[in-house]
């Protein structure tokens, strides 16, 4: 089992690691500014300071009478003089670290030691001598300070001396732990509210997700490709509130849908019947779109007891029907052959029984006949217009079904058809479904006598075919617009899936299916289909060259 955490776990670490350094950042750069605007406030302060002490008047004569009288001072007079008592108490009221007054030599008239008084000062002095004021962080004997220097001048403006006032940088960064225990306790709030983000973040996720990581999601969307792209059936999944959140290809070419993804199931145009089972009204159940003959298969999702909405499976029948529909006209040709087989059989005890009996004149008469009309004698009037073996035996044997429900089934007259059926598969199925459905029109219908009529001609290699019939008629149905067996429909035309089926099979060869009478006073319906590369005339061809 992988030991690898999970992707939450891995998403918290990341997002933590990123607050944290966001927030170190930024705590880096505040506390910059803050130890920068310590700095500045020092400064600021020593320079004000300084100042006012440079423009006191006592200040000012007694440092230009010292910097006029000839030589030195006097460092003992100047230890108990005005200056340092002036210093003394300025250092005390504003705590700075040490003000000190100098005459125009350096030598200091002023300072925190009185030792050091009469002594020329650590620091340069000639800028301010020269009329300019001096700020910056210097180290002098007393240390590193923040520290500004001031000219003193006369009575003419000139400068005599300096003033110099220093802030210890311990007493600079006195309210630097506070504002550090600050920026921390503001960082762990920080860092406490993103990680309670990032939890209820998880949460709404996995929610959303139902529990399954991105490295699952991959698979998931993967498997889904897959499997959605891979197969033929269609599949539609609908959420609870009825948008569709999936559809693949096969899904949109059978119902037709364009772009159905994020789209009501409601708002598709769907038919009722697939309206029913996409949103689980009806479990199973068959409906047909266009030419297709659908099965539908609807099933409910749910995770973890939540209702997820609904999938629906859409599978393609039209192939299935259309094999079905020529299995039957196969069960049809198998019937008239058992019946060729039995009556042939019954003729063939009746020749030996006559020839048993003696009765060889009468026997061979027997046979003759049989040799003149053939095996079997269909109940189909002008079969013998057919010379095609197939078409022959086919439409024999569905005069047999017609005449087993009262309808007599006849060739009309103006039937022709050079050479041979080559696609025997589909003329059987467009043509037997045509003539079932007379069967039934002529059975529904109240003329009497009932009958169907087949019409069959060639176009080259075309065959075409016309099916009329005694019945009613189409009326008002459109019988190429087929409804599901549980809604209402024609008892007779359109009430399954044949014509759609016939028609298509038709159309693959390049042929049609339509009707040309919907009925009148003399007769039903009258269907025709035209099937193309449906007749072989090679035979002929090679007859006629010859």
């Amino acid at each position: 089992m992988s030991t690898r955490p999970r992707f939450a776990t891995r998403a918290l670490l990341l997002h933590l690691a990123t607050v944290t350094l966001v927030v170190a950042l930024c705590t880096g750069v505040y506390l910059l500014l803050a130890v920068q605007q310590l700095r500045a406030e020092a400064e600021s302060t020593a320079l004000g300071i300084a100042r006012t002490l440079a423009e006191d008047p006592q200040v000012r004569a007694e440092v230009t009478r010292i910097s006029l009288a000839e030589g030195p001072p006097d460092a003992v007079d100047l230890r108990d003089g005005d200056l340092q008592r002036i210093a003394s108490d300025v250092t005390s009221r504003t705590g700075a670290l040490f003000v000190v007054l100098t005459d125009d030599n350096g030598i200091r008239l002023a300072h925190p030691t009185p030792s050091r008084i009469g002594e020329e000062v650590s620091t340069p002095y000639e800028e301010v001598l020269a009329g300019a004021e001096v700020v910056d962080w210097q180290t002098g004997t007393l240390g590193e300070s923040a520290r500004a220097k001031v000219p003193v001048r006369d009575e003419a403006g000139t400068p005599v001396g300096e003033v110099s006032v220093g802030f210890e940088r311990a007493g600079v960064f006195d309210d630097l732990p506070p504002l550090l225990a600050m920026i921390g306790g503001t960082a762990a709030g920080a860092l406490a509210l993103a990680g309670l983000a990032f939890l209820l973040l998880r949460r709404r996720w996995e929610r959303l997700t139902l529990g399954v990581q991105p490295e699952e999601l991959v698979a998931l969307v993967q498997n889904q490709t897959a499997v959605l792209n891979g197969v033929d059936d269609g599949v539609i999944a609908i959420d609870t509130r009825g948008v569709v959140r999936v559809s693949n290809a096969a899904a949109d070419r059978l119902l037709g849908l364009d772009a159905p993804v994020g789209r009501s199931i409601h708002e598709l145009g769907l038919a009722t019947a697939v309206l029913d089972a996409a949103t689980g009204a009806r479990a199973r159940s068959s409906a047909i779109v266009g030419d297709r003959m659908l099965y539908l298969d609807s099933r409910p999702v749910v995770r973890e007891g939540r209702a997820l909405g609904d999938v629906l499976i859409v599978r393609d029948r039209t192939d299935l029907v259309a094999l079905t529909e020529r299995l039957e006209t196969v069960r049809t040709m198998t019937a008239a052959l058992r019946v060729q087989r039995h009556e042939f059989a019954n003729r063939m005890h009746v020749a030996a029984g006559l020839i048993d009996a003696g009765r060889v004149s009468d026997a061979r008469a027997f046979l003759g006949e049989l040799v003149e009309r053939g095996p079997v004698a269909f109940p189909v009037v002008g079969l013998d217009l057919l010379g095609d073996p197939f078409l022959h035996s086919f439409l024999g044997a569905k005069g047999v079904e017609a005449g087993e429900r009262g309808v007599a089934l006849r060739v009309a007259d103006d039937t022709h058809l050079i050479g041979t059926v080559s696609e025997a598969e589909d003329v059987a199925a467009v043509l037997g479904n045509l003539l079932d459905n007379a069967v039934t029109a002529a059975v529904s219908g109240e003329r009497t006598p009932r009958w169907v009529e087949v019409a069959v001609l060639d176009d080259g290699e075309a065959l075409v075919f016309t099916v009329t019939d005694s019945g009613p008629g189409l009326g008002d149905v459109d019988p190429f617009s087929p409804k599901p067996r549980n809604q209402s429909a024609d008892k007779v035309h359109g009430h399954g899936i044949g014509l759609p089926l016939s028609t298509e099979i038709a159309r693959r060869s390049g042929g049609d299916l339509w009707v040309i009478d919907p009925g009148g006073d003399d007769h039903g319906a009258v269907f025709a289909a035209r099937i193309g590369g449906a007749v072989d005339r090679t035979f002929h061809d090679e007859k006629e060259n010859t």
